[in-house]
């Protein structure tokens, strides 16, 4: 697995970034017991992979190998 590109595209980086910001809004709200926070937080998560599938179907993501390649490979 670590000789592929798995993960490393600006899709996969923005995607997990801004997950992880709504994760972290979600933390602190979750401790201040904000339940509306938490929820927006959330949102920011799901959010977060709606950007980076958004962003690999404008060509950001990895290319998917040819099929004559992934049988190669197996």
């Amino acid at each position: 697995m670590a000789g592929s590109s798995h993960g490393h595209t600006p899709a996969a980086w923005t995607g997990v970034t801004v997950a992880f910001i709504g994760f972290l809004i979600a933390g602190v709200f979750t401790v201040a017991a904000q339940p509306l926070g938490v929820l927006a937080g959330l949102v920011v998560v799901a959010l977060g992979g709606v950007v980076g599938m958004a962003m690999r179907a404008a060509g950001m993501g990895q290319e998917k190998p040819a099929a004559s390649e992934a049988t190669a490979q197996s």
